[in-house]
């Protein structure tokens, strides 16, 4: 009888530990959503902590130092001949391109239309079409694409090539659908991109060249490094939406556009995701499927609000054009990060069903 107990007590406490230790395996692998949503927390207990011009002073150390450690990660990770093999992928590059700066600003000039009878303050709108009109982001989109395992090769270069083309684009495109007030400074926006993109990847790509034995022999964990500095833009980008004192507007209209941006973002990444899936003309493998998420859907906020504010300079209702990006921004970073360890899963699924599909091929040969 004694031994009976002990058994099932044994029994019972290996279930509790195997319990325990599948709580924290998950814990554990989930750990970047976990951080996202302490992130968020931590913004709003503080949010002038981290907001620009706080002591973090991130309108330095986010938009010039983590971004570039960002790309000079990616480029110090990225092998040549991966990236030589992205620039060759022009049919997933002009899909982004043309989902980002044409399709999507025209789709949302069709919404609006729907969304005018709907007595939202019409400033809120106008700020939709903008934020619809604003290139990819230089940061967000090529971590995402990196934590799941996609193409991030491609990534770097269609957030790179996608924010140059965005200087000239969306200008154009922010006129012809709303209108402006200024012009655009060109060189000092291309200073900036170069300085906080192109020379980072360049440096790292150099450096690779120096320490490619030592990266191939310790792996660093560049995708860690990367998703940490991805909780810090996350922690200063809602530290900016919480002390941003704009957004003492009417509760109706505030809440009808915070629905609308994520709607919008649901739908958007719903597009490229299943159109892209089954388009086989185009010949994309999972991990492009993956670039092609985040890189179609994301706007940029670095580039965004300096725009908006060149456009509009002078403008009394330039906060209330601004407010759409600062919830666009937020929501794509949560929305991003709760869809990777989807995304993940069906990335590396697809890739074993195509490694599967194979096998005969390869044994006839």
């Amino acid at each position: 009888m004694h031994w009976t107990k002990s058994k099932s007590f044994a029994i019972g406490g290996n279930d509790g530990s195997s319990l325990v230790a599948s709580i924290k395996e998950k814990l554990i692998k989930n750990w970047f959503v976990i951080g996202i949503g302490v992130v968020i927390l931590l913004a709003k207990t503080n949010p002038d902590i981290g907001r620009k011009g706080g002591p973090l002073k991130p309108e330095i150390t986010i938009k010039y130092i983590a971004v570039s450690v960002i790309f000079f990660n990616s480029g110090l990770s990225l092998k040549t001949e991966e990236l030589k093999k992205a620039l060759m992928k022009i049919q997933l590059h002009a899909f982004i391109q043309i989902f980002t700066l044409l399709f999507t600003p025209c789709f949302m000039w069709v919404l609006l239309k729907f969304l005018a009878d709907f007595n939202i303050n019409s400033y809120l709108l106008q700020g939709l079409q903008v934020v619809s009109c604003m290139p990819p982001p230089v940061s967000s989109a090529v971590i995402y694409t990196k934590t799941v395992g996609g193409n991030d090769a491609a990534a770097i270069f269609n957030s790179a090539f996608g924010s140059f083309l965005g200087i000239i684009v969306s200008p154009m495109m922010v006129f012809l659908f709303v209108g402006s007030s200024a012009a655009v400074p060109f060189i000092d926006i291309f200073t900036s991109l170069c300085m906080t993109v192109v020379v980072p990847v360049i440096l790292g790509q150099i450096a690779r060249v120096f320490i490619r034995g030592w990266l191939d022999r310790t792996k660093p964990p560049f995708g860690t490094l990367g998703s940490v500095i991805l909780l810090a833009i996350i922690f200063t980008t809602f530290c900016d939406t919480f002390s941003n004192t704009s957004l003492d507007i009417d509760h109706y209209s505030l809440v009808a556009v915070a629905l609308i941006v994520v709607c919008l973002q649901i739908t958007l990444i719903s597009m490229v995701f299943f159109s892209l899936r089954r388009a086989a003309w185009l010949d994309l493998r999972p991990a492009d499927v993956v670039c092609a998420v985040f890189c179609s859907t994301h706007k940029s906020l670095t580039l965004g609000i300096p725009m908006i504010k060149i456009i509009y300079l002078g403008s009394e209702y330039l906060s209330y054009l601004s407010i759409p990006l600062l919830i666009y921004h937020p929501t794509q970073m949560l929305l991003g990060g709760l869809l990777v360890p989807t995304i993940k899963t069906w990335m590396n699924e697809q890739e074993k069903l195509l490694t599967t599909s194979a096998q005969p091929l390869e044994n006839k040969l």
